[in-house]
C-alpha cells in the first residue's frame, strides 16, 4: 500500500508540472501575441500620424506658393525656391504614403488614396498647373481636409480608438485668409 501511495503523489507531481508547463506555455504564447500586436499598431500609429504630418507640411508649402503667386503675401523666398518645397515636400508625402501602404488596412488605405488626390489637386493650382478662382482654392481646400478626417476615421478604426469623431463638423469649418484676400473678397 506504500507503493500506491508513493506511486499517486509522483503521478500528481508529473500531472501538476505537465499543468504548470502548459499554462506557462499558452500564457507565454498569448502574451507574444499581444507583444506583437501592439508593437504593429505603434508603427501604424507612427507611420498614420507622420503620412498626416506630411500631406499638411505639403498644403502648407502650396498655400505658401499660391499667395505668393497671386501676391496676397510677400516673402523673402522666390517663386522658385517655394516650387522647389513644395516638390520636396511631395517627395516626402510620397515615401510616407508607402509607408501606410506597407502596414495599413484596406479602408486605410483607400483613405490615403483619396487624401492624395486631393492634395494634389491643390499642389497643381498652387502651382499654376490648372487655373481656378479663389473660392476654388478654397473649395480645393475643404476635399483635402475632408478627405483627411476620413482618413483619421479610418486609422481609428484600424486602431481600434474608441470614441466618435465627426469629420463633416470639422470639414465644415472656412479657411482662415489673409486679411488682403477677405478684403478684395467682398
Amino acid at each position: 500500500m506504500a507503493v500506491i501511495g508513493q506511486v499517486v503523489t509522483i503521478v500528481a507531481v508529473l500531472v501538476g508540472a505537465l499543468t504548470t508547463h502548459v499554462t506557462n506555455h499558452l500564457m507565454e504564447r498569448q502574451r507574444m501575441k499581444y507583444v506583437m500586436l501592439t508593437r504593429w499598431d505603434e508603427r501604424k500609429l507612427d507611420a498614420y500620424a507622420g503620412y498626416i504630418d506630411h500631406v499638411r507640411t505639403c498644403i502648407y508649402a502650396a498655400v505658401l506658393l499660391y499667395e505668393v503667386r497671386h501676391d496676397l503675401r510677400r516673402m523673402d523666398r522666390s517663386e522658385e525656391e517655394l516650387t522647389l518645397a513644395l516638390a520636396e515636400a511631395e517627395g516626402s508625402r510620397g515615401r510616407a504614403f508607402e509607408r501606410v501602404m506597407l502596414l495599413a488596412e484596406n479602408q486605410v488605405i483607400e483613405a490615403a488614396h483619396v487624401v492624395n488626390q486631393a492634395a494634389a489637386a491643390v499642389d497643381w493650382q498652387a502651382r499654376g498647373a490648372t487655373e481656378g478662382t479663389l473660392q476654388g482654392w478654397r473649395d480645393l481646400h475643404k476635399a483635402v481636409f475632408q478627405a483627411i478626417n476620413n482618413f483619421h476615421e479610418a486609422a481609428r478604426d484600424d486602431l481600434g480608438v474608441n470614441g466618435i469623431f465627426h469629420g463633416v463638423e470639422h470639414s465644415s469649418r472656412d479657411l482662415v485668409l489673409p486679411r488682403m484676400a477677405r478684403e478684395n473678397e467682398a
